[in-house]
């Protein structure tokens, strides 16, 4: 007697083979102890490191807060964050100039661009700062008129720059060399192709610049653009030489008055953390913006992506445990 298998259909799948010695194996999860071991080690590190920042009395908590939010102290935060917009501000938009000289046909244009970033990234901040305060021995006062004609107006260097104006200029011209370097990366990043797609369709240098160079270079230029950025919020703590009232001279003043030294470097800490985060997540969203079209789908924001962490910790936890009850049976 013959048995007549049935064939499979046109778009259905052969039935799999039956009997077979894989058909007797349990699909287990894999472990990774490694990964067990050092996340145990990095907690027990962590718990450490609480415990010590929480039990150590000198650490002095109180003081930090009753000086977290002092008058002097705000005063200097908001003089900090006044001295980062401004010379980021300045030294983006002189830094992009800088950087379409240097792309340029001029080789006058390349070699001023080429050699105001080389005279800046060379000279350290700290001299630059020093040297524009002290301009006014150099210059008594400032005229502005015709070029090697006659002047129109005529300012007294001193009331023109002050403290606040020689950390602008300093941090600010500073600023300019390295985001001109930046900029100009960004917009080489772009493929040369796509312009020349571009002008072959007709499409004005114009649009091309604003349409399809600057969307794609902003994908480069961003996040190098935001770390200087709190780069620049850091570093307008080394104008303390010009005595200028920001967040980390206010901070020495007072611990200077009341021998509080760490409590009120705490402060400082503090607050220099919370101006970062805010920038971070400043840079979060925008790099987030210009992802759009570049990937399929845009990267999670930190909630979705921690509700997607604990979702898929408590689903590996739960297939280890039915697979632990499997094997006990």
């Amino acid at each position: 007697m013959t048995t007549v298998v049935p064939r499979p259909t046109a778009g259905t799948a052969a039935p799999p083979p039956t009997g077979t010695p894989y058909d007797q194996l349990r699909v287990v999860p894999a472990r990774n102890p490694g990964r067990w071991v050092a996340t145990a080690v990095v907690a027990v590190l962590l718990a450490m490191v609480v415990n010590s920042l929480v039990t150590n009395p000198r650490w002095e908590w109180d003081v930090v807060a009753a000086y977290l939010t002092e008058e002097s102290i705000v005063r200097g935060v908001w003089t900090t964050i006044q001295l980062t917009l401004i010379t980021a501000v300045l030294g983006f938009a002189l830094g992009t100039v800088l950087a379409l000289m240097r792309l340029s046909r001029s080789p006058l244009l390349q070699a001023v661009s080429w050699g105001y970033t080389w005279v800046f990234r060379s000279v350290p901040l700290i001299l630059q700062l020093l040297l524009w305060y002290n301009l006014a021995y150099l210059y008594q006062s400032l005229d502005f008129g015709l070029p090697f004609g006659p002047s129109f107006a005529s300012v007294d260097t001193l009331s023109l720059i002050d403290k606040f104006g020689a950390a602008v200029l300093g941090l600010g011209l500073h600023q300019a060399a390295y985001s001109a370097e930046i900029v100009r990366a960004g917009i080489l990043s772009v493929d040369q192709g796509q312009l020349e797609a571009a002008a072959s369709l007709g499409i004005p240098r114009r649009r091309q610049s604003t349409r399809i160079v600057l969307p794609q270079a902003m994908r480069a230029i961003v996040p190098t653009a935001v770390n200087e950025i709190i780069g620049l919020f850091k570093g307008t703590s080394i104008v303390y030489v010009l005595a200028l009232g920001e967040l980390f001279y206010t901070v020495s003043v007072i611990y200077g008055r009341t021998q509080r030294v760490l409590p009120m470097l705490v402060v400082a800490a503090v607050w220099y953390v919370v101006l970062t985060t805010v920038v971070t997540v400043i840079q979060y969203h925008v790099e987030r913006y210009y992802a759009r079209g570049a990937v399929r789908t845009l990267p999670p924001t930190p909630l979705q992506r921690l509700r997607a962490n604990l979702t898929a910790g408590l689903a590996r936890v739960s297939t280890v445990r039915n697979a632990d009850r499997e094997g006990t049976r």
